[in-house]
Parts: C-alpha cells; sequence; structure tokens
C-alpha cells in the first residue's frame, strides 16, 4: 500500500467510511466503495478489487450485524434461514459469475431498481410498523427463497443486494424498515463470507487495502446501524429511496453510455 499516496489512501478510507454507513442502514455501499477502488487500484485485476470489496464490506456488515442483533434482537427463525440460503446462493453465484455475461444483467437491474423505488415511493405507510404476510412454515419458506435468491444475485453481480434484501422483507414479508435492515444486514454478512470463502483461497485479496478499509468500513458500519436504531423506521425508509434513486443515475446512466 506505500506505493498508492496519501491523497488515494485518504480516498479509498472516506470512501470505505461512507459505504459502511450506507450499508447499515439500508445496503448499496458499493455504489461507494467500488468505484473507489476501481480508480484507486487501476493496475489491480477485477477480481483482486471484487475480493478487495469484499473484505473490506464483510468489516461493516460485522459491525453493523452485531449492532443491529444487540439493540433489536431479531427473530432467529428468521435471520437463521435468511443467512444460511444466503451463503449457500452467493457461493454458487459466485461459482457461475464467470459463466455469465454480466452486460446482460444491467438492464434488468435498473428495471428491478425502478420498480422497487417507484412501489416504496408510492406507498407511503410501506414498512411503517411489521405487518407478517407468512406465519409458521410458510414464514420459513419466504425467508428461505429471500436469502437464497438474493444471495445468487450477490455472487454472480452484487450491485443493491443489501437494499434489495431490505426490499423483499418489507414488500414481501411484511416487515418494518428497521427490522428489515437489522436482518438484511445479517444476510449480507452472510452473503460476503460465501463470497470470500472462494476469494481467499485463490490469494486474490489485497490484504493491505482491505484490513485497512475494513477498518473504516467497520467505523461506518458501527454508526449507520446506531443512527438507524435512533431514527427509526422512517429515517430508513427515506434514507432506502434515497440509495435506490442514486442506484438508477448511477447504472442508468451506465446503461445508456453517460459514463
Amino acid at each position: 500500500m506505500a506505493d498508492l499516496g496519501p491523497t488515494v489512501i485518504a480516498l479509498l478510507a472516506l470512501a470505505a467510511l461512507t459505504a459502511g454507513f450506507v450499508d447499515a442502514v439500508v445496503g448499496g455501499g458499493g455504489l461507494v466503495q467500488l468505484p473507489a477502488l476501481l480508480l484507486g487500484l487501476p493496475g489491480a485485476s477485477p477480481v483482486q478489487v471484487l475480493a478487495t470489496n469484499k473484505i473490506a464490506s464483510v468489516c461493516g456488515t460485522a459491525a453493523s450485524s452485531v449492532t443491529y442483533y444487540r439493540r433489536l434482537r431479531p427473530d432467529p427463525r428468521t435471520f437463521g434461514p435468511l443467512m444460511a440460503l444466503a451463503l449457500a446462493g452467493a457461493f454458487i453465484g459466485a461459482l457461475a459469475a464467470s459463466r455469465i455475461p454480466k452486460a446482460a444483467f444491467e438492464p434488468l437491474v435498473l428495471a428491478a431498481l425502478v420498480v422497487v423505488g417507484a412501489y416504496v415511493l408510492l406507498r407511503p405507510d410501506l414498512g411503517s410498523a411489521t405487518d407478517l404476510r407468512f406465519a409458521g412454515r410458510r414464514h420459513l419458506v419466504a425467508a428461505m427463497a429471500v436469502g437464497f435468491a438474493i444471495g445468487l444475485y450477490d455472487g454472480i453481480l452484487g450491485p443493491g443486494t443489501g437494499s434489495f434484501f431490505v426490499f423483499a422483507l418489507v414488500g414481501l414479508m411484511g416487515y418494518d424498515f428497521l427490522q428489515a435492515s437489522a436482518k438484511a444486514k445479517l444476510a449480507n454478512l452472510a452473503t460476503n463470507i460465501g463470497a470470500l470463502a472462494l476469494f481467499i483461497p485463490t490469494g486474490a485479496v489485497l490484504w493491505d487495502v482491505g484490513l485497512m478499509m475494513g477498518a473504516c468500513n467497520l467505523v461506518g458500519g458501527y454508526v449507520g446501524a446506531r443512527t438507524a436504531v435512533a431514527r427509526g423506521a422512517r429515517f430508513v425508509r427515506a434514507f432506502f429511496i434515497l440509495v435506490v434513486s442514486a442506484f438508477v443515475v448511477r447504472i442508468g446512466g451506465g446503461v445508456l453510455g453517460v459514463w
């Protein structure tokens, strides 16, 4: 990391701090952190950038997951199967990633984000309180399906994983935004671990950069989780709309060739 220079190191540290905060509240920190890595490490291979990003992210998701768990005590009957299937999905997705043309996914992701953002925006009461739509075995099956489907997506592509988890837990299962964010963080921690199970043995991680950014991401994740818990579901909902809108602009610009 000595050859990066102080300006690049400061940029990467700031990006990781911001990404940790955003990820802890509603997911989507990759919108900040991944482009910063691409800019700061132009000589790194794509797999090194992705692996280093995951190392930094797992530090933040671990910190925010612990904070959410200690303060909200989410139900393990939901987050347990959600995490298990998310990890499996991410591992399988990472295996399949090299065989699937990722360019084909961007228009689909853009369309999904537009629908998700519009749905939340047009339903102001959505996610204001928990009103579960399934009980018993159906609830378990729904949690497992959400975990596997979004975990698979994260392993293959990744942008917006945390936000998709939050939306699925709110829109499909009926949780409020705060409880959904808590469970989404635990699931996102599992997907990061699933991907790293492939990246670490291959030697793809740039450890000095990853651990430096991981420390910053951890601080951002801790602050973000405490802020979300303190401010409540309305704050998380507003932040969710903001992050999804930023994703639409970022991915939409790429699809249209603006950048």
